[in-house]
């Protein structure tokens, strides 16, 4: 292929994050490929799921991950992900130590020594031991009954802190509350990797499903550091290309960029989406010529966005499940014929995957 341009990066990441079209079928399949995605809002992680498995309903998913097929927990940056099973600990062992290093400042504010978190975490382990899944409330009173006072942010970071040593992780939903489980009982067959093949294996997996990618992106979505990436993408195989675009360097698998008719280049994008989350220079997305100045930066990420052949053009506002509620969407400009019916197809869709 020849030199690529803005319109082949936005195609092939289109085409690579499973936008444009899959073979994929589960949301299993989905995160295994993509090695992980931000999940903090439920509902729109569901959504990123699938609107990238055609056909697939939000109940469907639910039930995968009630059924820990797929699981949630904090990962990277720090936030919520959806992670694989058979991935949790291998990537776990790249990523969480950078988390604690951040979270250190809060540990010390909240005044969560050392001592507290150890003794927490095995009122955890005790406490969930046979799949007893507990809300965030019910391991407050576990902890209460062991003289730890949890509170509010004090009690996020304890949960946090057990989540990023392996001992908790998400557990089924009871109605509309979450649970913990253990760990080592949701995931009783995940590996471990020695660092540097966990290493290359995240760093190909990244650019795998987020490429045409830069070194910059990847430190961003990861939080591994500028030397540990670079280490990584060392240890990619020669199927991996870097080509310099725009004075940038981008690190993909080279492929057709041809899209056709049926592929979904048209869609309304969930809040903190793999799609604009994975990159740390999200310009080349947006219509920086008539987006409004307030949806031009850090807003992008969670203020309902569409988006039009690959590009964000206007905001929609989420139905309700299980309610009539019609999606507005609101385009920055007037949108071309062509363009508005390709966005009343993309509302169709979101309306029935959440029936």
């Amino acid at each position: 292929m020849g030199l690529m341009t803005t319109t082949d990066i936005i195609n092939l990441r289109l085409i690579n994050q499973q936008i444009a079209a899959t073979k994929l079928k589960t949301p299993q399949q989905l995160v295994t490929h993509m090695g992980a995605m931000q999940s903090q809002l439920f509902a729109m992680a569901k959504w990123a799921i699938g609107l990238r498995l055609p056909g697939i309903t939000d109940t469907a998913i639910e039930k995968d991950f009630n059924d820990s097929k797929i699981l949630r927990t904090h990962l990277m940056r720090p936030t919520w992900h959806f992670v694989a099973p058979a991935d949790i600990y291998w990537i776990q062992s790249l990523t969480a130590h950078r988390v604690i290093a951040i979270m250190k400042r809060y540990y010390d504010h909240f005044g969560l020594t050392t001592s507290v978190r150890t003794r927490s975490k095995d009122v955890f382990a005790k406490a969930l031991q046979g799949n007893n899944f507990l809300t965030r409330d019910e391991l407050k009173a576990e902890l209460k009954k062991a003289k730890i006072i949890a509170e509010k942010e004090r009690l996020a970071h304890i949960v946090m802190d057990a989540e990023l040593h392996n001992i908790i992780c998400s557990g089924p939903q009871t109605g509309n509350q979450f649970t913990y489980a253990l760990l080592e009982e949701r995931a009783p067959k995940a590996k471990t990797l020695p660092h540097d093949e966990a290493l290359a294996e995240l760093t190909r997996r990244y650019f795998t499903s987020r490429g045409p990618a830069t070194l910059r992106d990847f430190v961003w979505w990861s939080g591994l550091t500028a030397k540990e990436a670079n280490e990584g993408i060392a240890m990619l195989g020669r199927k991996f290309v870097h080509e310099k675009i725009d004075g940038r360097e981008y690190i993909f698998i080279p492929g057709s960029t041809i899209l056709t008719k049926t592929s979904q280049t048209t869609f309304l994008m969930p809040d903190y989406d793999e799609y604009i989350i994975s990159y740390k220079d999200r310009n080349i997305i947006k219509s920086l010529s008539h987006i409004p100045p307030a949806n031009r930066n850090g807003d992008v990420l969670a203020n309902h966005m569409f988006v039009i052949n690959g590009i964000m053009e206007g905001t929609w506002n989420p139905a309700i499940k299980n309610k009539k509620t019609p999606i507005e969407t609101i385009p920055f400009i007037s949108l071309k014929r062509s363009d508005q019916q390709k966005l009343n197809n993309a509302t169709k869709r979101y309306i029935s995957f959440l029936r």
